[in-house]
């Protein structure tokens, strides 16, 4: 069974950079497609980032093009979401999925596709 634990969260001012990583423990051998998303207080849960099992396809919500970047290195299990020209509105709890299944015909940025989710970590960009 595939856990993922989110960490890097913090308080930082508008323009600041953050960098979030996602750990994945557990037994298995096989990599997944990852991906990133925030939910902001009194909102639903939104896309951020999703990224290919080999690294090689990413896709951005057009909120976070050109600010933020998802890589992964596989070797470490990890994913990260580097963070860079904070805004206020980006002030969310971020949590990594995996998609287990990599299902064709279904939009990368649906909840649904993603099987196991971290607990999340909070980001709050202050103005």
């Amino acid at each position: 069974q595939v856990q993922l634990v989110e960490s890097g969260g913090g308080l930082v001012q508008a323009g600041d950079s953050l960098r979030l990583s996602c750990a994945a423990t557990g037994r298995t051998s096989s990599t997944y497609a990852m991906g990133w998303f925030r939910q902001a207080p009194g909102k639903e849960r939104e896309f951020v980032a999703r990224i290919s099992a080999t690294g090689a396809i990413t896709y951005y919500a057009d909120s976070v093009k050109g600010r933020f970047t998802i890589s992964r290195d596989n070797a470490k299990r990890t994913v990260d979401l580097q963070m860079s020209d904070l805004k206020p509105e980006d002030t969310a709890v971020y949590y990594c999925a995996a998609d287990l299944f990599n299902r064709v015909g279904i939009p990368n940025n649906i909840q649904t596709r993603y099987n196991i989710w971290g607990q999340g970590t909070q980001v709050t960009v202050s103005s």
